[in-house]
């Protein structure tokens, strides 16, 4: 058992059972897009969290045990995404990183924003024109430091 076949476990029971990440998300009490990043192997939950989704997704408890696990995190099976959607995100850095990156040296000095101390809320947002994403993401800035 691997903590890919938990996660594959994860999806084929939120499929079956008709379940919502928002859903999912308000049984464990955290937003939707870090309990879906942790549902789908990119982060660690507690041991009340695990038991919590263990009976949500019929999961054994060699399988919720995979929960608690520190994950390999950015693990994208290609270097460049080949999946369509996630491939729109690698272009967005592509050609607006360089500007992210000197828009925010350029507020906040020379550092980097932490994707650790991050939170991100994902909203549709309705629009004459069709429905929008809208994705807004806040990192702590971290500053680097002389010595």
């Amino acid at each position: 058992m691997s903590r890919l076949e938990v996660t594959e476990k994860i999806i084929a029971t939120k499929v079956a059972k008709g379940l919502k990440w928002a859903d999912v998300a308000t049984e464990i009490g955290l937003s939707k897009e870090w309990v879906t990043a942790g549902c789908l192997g990119q982060m660690t939950f507690n041991d009340e969290q695990a038991g919590k989704l263990a009976k949500l997704f019929d999961l054994t408890e060699a399988e919720a045990q995979w929960l608690k696990v520190v994950p390999y995190k950015g693990s994208l099976p290609t270097s460049v995404p080949t999946d369509p959607l996630i491939y729109r995100f690698y272009e967005l850095i592509s050609v607006y990183g360089t500007t992210f990156k000197e828009l925010i040296h350029e507020e906040f000095g020379d550092g980097i924003m932490s994707a650790i101390d991050f939170k991100m809320d994902l909203q549709r947002e309705a629009n004459a024109m069709g429905d929008r994403v809208s994705i807004v993401m806040s990192g702590k800035f971290l500053p680097y430091k002389m010595y």
